[in-house]
């Protein structure tokens, strides 16, 4: 059962109705993008990784509220149905901010990307969000331009968003060079390192370390409280036992970098082509390591949730 919102996003925004006496309680809620599954994760992977995320959430004492594009409205708080659709059909659409009215016009189905399911988690007034990697700056960059949408929407929705940084197959000095001009606070969870998505080290090294969910939280509260618009990064490493060694991973991933540039490919279609050739190239590595990040992501961000009412 949903409940729509009131005023003006009423007939735009359904909310599931236990996210919303959630939120209404005070008791955490956690966001979860849902473009892994739509378009992230293979098959049945993707569904079984999307359902077990929700399961982390809920063992971690939170509400998951995971965001999509479903018959012409923006859901927060998904049915096993919703994630079935999403996870099977070929038409299920990968939303950025750009796509989400055209996408809704269409009634057309969408996975939603970190900075689409930032728009949606903070008009559902949910501060906090998991995902596994964030989008950045593409290798190449000063030629295509290519920066992801995620960069716009980090500065401007006050989250806390618990990732294991960006993917590899971005630039990863220059992500966080566009991240400190944004103003985006980065954190590394027991980490002096920013984390490479698969591999747990980039060498690049933070301002920040916490250890706990409740550092988080409390920064959190002060971001908020100063009327600061950035969302606040947790960089949260692949757990150890499943962390791609970083000689390796950047070894696949130039050729696979080289082989998406030899067949012409840009925009939405690059980051599904780079990830399904580290999973072949690792035989296997990168997506067990992919799936391994997203459960423990959802659940460090569900103890960030529950630490930051009680602050």
């Amino acid at each position: 059962m949903e409940t729509p919102v009131p005023a003006d996003l009423s007939d735009l925004l359904s909310i599931a109705e236990e996210v919303v006496d959630a939120i209404a309680e005070g008791r955490p809620t956690v966001a979860l993008e849902s473009s892994v599954i739509a378009q992230g994760l293979p098959r049945p992977d993707n569904l079984e990784t999307a359902t077990a995320m929700e399961t982390a959430v809920r063992q971690a004492g939170a509400v998951p509220a995971t965001t999509a594009l479903i018959d012409g409205r923006i859901k927060v708080g998904l049915s096993a149905t919703d994630l079935a659709l999403l996870a099977t059909s070929p038409e299920v659409v990968k939303v950025g901010p750009r796509d989400i009215a055209p996408a809704l016009a269409a009634g057309r189905a969408g996975g939603t990307t970190v900075a689409a399911t930032l728009i949606a988690a903070s008009r559902a007034k949910i501060p906090v969000m998991a995902t596994g990697g964030i989008g950045g700056v593409h290798r190449g960059a000063s030629e295509t331009f290519d920066l992801s949408a995620d960069f716009r929407e980090l500065a401007q929705n006050p989250l806390a968003v618990v990732t294991s940084g960006a993917k590899s197959v971005l630039d990863l000095p220059r992500t966080l060079e566009v991240l400190e001009t944004l103003g985006v606070v980065i954190l590394g969870f027991r980490t002096g390192e920013f984390p490479a998505f698969h591999a747990q080290r980039s060498g690049l090294q933070l301002s920040w370390r916490i250890e706990t969910a409740t550092e988080a939280a409390s920064v959190l509260k002060y971001q908020r409280k100063l009327g600061f618009p950035q969302s606040i990064l947790i960089a949260n490493p692949v757990p150890q036992g499943f962390a791609v060694p970083e000689a390796a991973l950047e070894s696949w991933t130039q050729q696979a970098v080289d082989e998406c540039a030899a067949a012409g490919l840009a925009g939405k279609a690059v980051t599904p082509f780079l990830l399904e050739r580290l999973n072949d190239l690792s035989g296997g590595l990168t997506l067990t390591a992919n799936k391994a990040l997203l459960l423990e992501n959802a659940r460090l961000a569900a103890e960030i949730a529950g630490a930051y009412p009680n602050l």
